[in-house]
This record gives structure tokens, C-alpha cells and sequence, in this order.
């Protein structure tokens, strides 16, 4: 169980990414005071943590509910962890990540920027919310434990990502703007891979299926 919980952890930090949220973050709160941020960052992860989770534990009955199945939520999870890895790696918006223009412009103008776009989409987008649905999935086969420790798991991302987050500034004088483009590109490589290992997985399991 201890490669899964692993892998759960690579696949939820890589495609949550706190290093990329963290100059979006010093952007926006630019001029906010640093009671606010902080204030910001942690609301911001509070509906992050709630969304993941309730999708974590009732993304599966929704699933079922639909009629969807699993292989072809494999298939269409890793599209959607493809478009955010190609994404991250290219610098250019596919619109699972990141906001529209008319959208950032209402970031701007927005009092509360935790919502939108902090929480959504850019810590819990489309991607992170497939993901632990996967990884629910995946976890109820093996154990009871590995599904608790799965919601756990996404909890300590998120408490990286609210650290990171208020650490923002240190961070950007350490990284600098370079060193974090390089970090979000490197996890940019692994959620492709991992989206694709989705779809090979989702179409093999159809492929048995038809059998």
C-alpha cells in the first residue's frame, strides 16, 4: 500500500502545483496587508480542501449514479490531466487551469479572490478534482485505511500549498520567476505522463471489456 500512498501524493502535489499558485498569489494580494493575505491564502485552501475532499468521497456514487464508468473516466480524466500538463510545460493556456481574460479581469476587480480563481481552478481545478477521484477509486480496492489516507494525503498538499503561499515572496527572492517556471515545466512532464498512464489504463480496461 505504501507505493500507492506514494504515487497519491506525487500525482495530487504535481497536479495541485503550489509553486505555480504562488505568483499568482503575490499578484493579486499585491496590495492587500499581510493579516489579508494570509487571511486569503488560508480561506482559499479551506474551500480547496472541501471541494477535493466531497469529491473524493462522493465523486465515485456520482459516477455510478450517471453511468459512468470507471475506464471512461480514466480515459476522459487523463484528457483533461493532459491539457493541464501540456499546460503547465508549454506556458500556454489550454483553460483547465487558468482563468480566461474577461475572467482575470474579474479576479481583479473582485474584493475576494479566494473563490475565484484561487481555490477554483487554480488549486482545485478540473485536474486535482479527477485525480482524487481516481485515487478514491483505486484506494477502495485495497483498503479502507488507503481511502482515509488518500484525503489525508490531499490535506497535507493543501497545507503545503497555503505555506507556500504565505511564504510567497521568500520563495520568489529564492526561485526567483526562472526557478519556478522550471519547477511547474518538471511537474508539468510528470502529470503528462501520469495522464497518459490514465488513458492507457481506461482504454486497456475497455479493450478486456469487449472481450
Amino acid at each position: 500500500m505504501s507505493d500507492f500512498l506514494w504515487q497519491a501524493f506525487v500525482t495530487l502535489l504535481v497536479i495541485i502545483d503550489p509553486f505555480m499558485i504562488v505568483p499568482v498569489f503575490i499578484s493579486l494580494t499585491r496590495n492587500d496587508s499581510s493579516k489579508l493575505r494570509e487571511k486569503t491564502a488560508k480561506k482559499s485552501c479551506i474551500i480547496a480542501a472541501v471541494l477535493l475532499v466531497f469529491f473524493g468521497l462522493a465523486g465515485d456514487k456520482l459516477l455510478d449514479v450517471m453511468g459512468i464508468s470507471e475506464p471512461a473516466f480514466r480515459i476522459a480524466g487523463g484528457f483533461l490531466l493532459l491539457l493541464a500538463g501540456i499546460e503547465m510545460v508549454m506556458a500556454k493556456s489550454t483553460g483547465s487551469r487558468t482563468p480566461t481574460n474577461d475572467e482575470e479581469k474579474e479576479a481583479i476587480d473582485s474584493e475576494d479572490i479566494s473563490v475565484f480563481p484561487l481555490a477554483i481552478p487554480l488549486i482545485a481545478g478540473p485536474g486535482a478534482m479527477t485525480s482524487i477521484v481516481v485515487l478514491m477509486r483505486e484506494a477502495e480496492s485495497i483498503h479502507f485505511t488507503a481511502e482515509v489516507s488518500v484525503i489525508l494525503i490531499a490535506i497535507f498538499v493543501l497545507a503545503l500549498t497555503y505555506i507556500a503561499m504565505r511564504l510567497g515572496e521568500k520563495l520568489m527572492k529564492i526561485l526567483g520567476v526562472t526557478g519556478m517556471n522550471v519547477l511547474t515545466r518538471v511537474f508539468g512532464v510528470i502529470v503528462a505522463a501520469l495522464a497518459t498512464q490514465h488513458i492507457v489504463h481506461g482504454v486497456t480496461a475497455v479493450v478486456k471489456g469487449m472481450r
